[in-house]
């Protein structure tokens, strides 16, 4: 079936560039160039992932981003100014973005993470799907099987990346998974040089989960290799 993709940029000629690329491996594409239209585009027609600029006129791209991830889970890649900027990750984080380009974006590397976003999507790989996993003592509790995470009974919100994440490492507690396994399981085998996005995002949820988050008794670090999920039932 062929994937749509919703692209957002206020750029005419950047909407034309990333059409052209997109439309050659055999996506369909849809334009937009703001904020609002977008959404509007989602809700009529609900594409399969969109790529969403950063610098627009009265929505910008991180306020569209919270827009649609009160409506959708949507895949959705940013298009920012600095490559890994960490200010730029953080936000993404808040606003529940799944990734980061940078402008110009390479045709290839546009395609390898199109392609990531969506297999991503289709299939989610951190998980066993015929296993339940299951995580609970007093204070949290993450069954996996369900999607659910709490803390002291209520129901903890995370963005699709971060339960992909506590995911991972719940299924593997006690067992240190490296960055690499992490970013592969996680991202996909296209960000495995991506480290900073793990040391990010751990620290991110560790705000979530933890009771202590300077002093972590769930997600530790396993030293220059990677990080665990530990607790006791």
């Amino acid at each position: 079936m062929t994937k749509t993709v919703l692209v957002v940029d206020d750029e005419p000629a950047q909407l034309r560039l990333v059409d052209q690329v997109l439309t050659s491996n055999g996506y369909n594409v849809i334009k937009a160039n703001s904020g609002q239209e977008a959404i509007r585009i989602i809700y009529e027609r609900k594409p399969d992932l969109v790529l969403l600029d950063v610098m627009m006129p009265e929505i910008d791209g991180w306020q569209t981003c919270r827009l649609i991830r009160e409506a959708s889970d949507i895949p959705v890649i940013m298009l920012t100014g600095k490559r890994n900027s960490e200010d730029d990750i953080v936000r993404g984080l808040e606003c529940g973005a799944d990734e980061y380009l940078s402008k110009p974006v390479g045709n290839r590397e546009l395609q390898a993470r199109v392609r990531a976003a969506l297999r991503r999507a289709e299939k989610p790989s951190y998980m066993n799907q015929n296993k339940k996993v299951l995580f609970a003592n007093n204070y949290l509790t993450v069954n996996v099987a369900e999607r659910k995470v709490s803390i002291n009974g209520e129901r903890l919100k995370l963005t699709p990346r971060e339960f992909r994440l506590l995911a991972l490492l719940v299924e593997n507690a006690g067992r240190v998974m490296s960055h690499q396994q992490v970013l592969e399981n996680v991202w996909g085998w296209e960000y495995i040089d991506d480290v900073d996005y793990v040391r990010i995002y751990i620290s991110h949820l560790r705000q979530k989960i933890e009771p202590n988050p300077s002093q972590p008794k769930y997600i530790l670090t396993e030293p220059g290799v990677g990080y665990y999920f530990s607790g006791v039932n």
